[in-house]
């Protein structure tokens, strides 16, 4: 009976351990030099997010937001995601979410996350997207034509949300694991880049794969892709639009992790794809 108990006990401190080291790498991350943390206060409730302003870069400059995931913090993803070093010329932001509920991983709201639809939590992270923006308007030369939205899981279902609520502001988006809701209203088309795992237990790979079908219809992408780029785990195919507006799927055979190579295909993508000059 001891021996049976011992064993349990063993098989449950081996399964607790990696979450438990996973929360404390969370909680104890930090952001990388040269992140700088900021706060606003949007519609009563103080917000912070990290910033990067960059070195040496003189002229207007592109500003790309980047949204961590459920569960997520800013200063994790500022440290782990690398986008400081694949980009250093853009001006980077890293918001950092509020308890927010998820259908899928907390339904008690428990953890940091963002709105999930366009009116939900009284739009405070559309909000929020807004007052930093605002602000960082008016403290440096940012380029209207280069503003982007990237993020991780519920963070790339954010930045769908934003072409959704701000068509108008954003030159393109990138999603990793994200997904798009199915009664996403798009009034415009825009370039997306979009990584996903075919083994993705959470997000799963076939959603992922309506999101394709659905920003190729809304984007007037061709049905056949031809291959665009490499880079760690990933492979690229690019879907060309008669838009401006192409789509690039990057394929992994993993599941809902940020993939080895997801920075510099968006960074890539991003450069690639400003707004069309008026």
């Amino acid at each position: 009976m001891h021996q049976i108990v011992f064993i349990a006990f063993f098989l449950f401190y081996a399964i607790a351990m990696p979450a438990q080291e996973r929360l404390r790498d969370m909680l104890s991350a930090k952001a990388p030099a040269g992140f700088v943390e900021r706060e606003w206060t949007v519609d009563g409730v103080k917000r912070t997010a990290l910033v990067r302003i960059p070195a040496g870069v003189s002229g207007q400059v592109a500003v790309v937001f980047c949204w961590h995931g459920h569960g997520g913090r800013a200063a994790q993803a500022a440290g782990r995601w690398g986008y400081d070093q694949a980009d250093t010329t853009s001006l980077l932001v890293f918001p950092q979410g509020l308890p927010t509920v998820s259908p899928l991983v907390d339904k008690a709201g428990r953890m940091p996350g963002w709105q999930t639809s366009v009116g939900g939590e009284g739009d405070r992270d559309i909000h929020l997207f807004d007052a930093i923006l605002a602000d960082l308007k008016k403290e440096h030369s940012v380029d209207g034509r280069r503003i982007f939205s990237m993020g991780h899981s519920n963070g790339a279902a954010f930045s769908y949300l934003l072409w959704q609520a701000r068509p108008e502001v954003l030159a393109a988006i990138g999603s990793v694991a994200g997904s798009l809701r199915a009664d996403a209203k798009i009034a415009s088309p825009m370039p997306v880049i979009h990584v996903a795992g075919e083994k993705d237990p959470l997000v799963k790979f076939a959603w992922q794969q309506m999101t394709f079908a659905a920003v190729r219809r809304f984007n007037a992408c061709a049905d056949e892709g031809k291959p665009w780029a490499k880079e760690g785990v990933l492979d690229a195919t690019l879907y060309a639009s008669t838009k401006g507006a192409p789509l690039v799927t990057a394929i992994h055979a993993g599941g809902h992790e940020y993939a080895k190579g997801s920075t510099e295909l968006i960074v890539r993508f991003f450069k690639e794809n400003p707004k069309p000059a008026k």
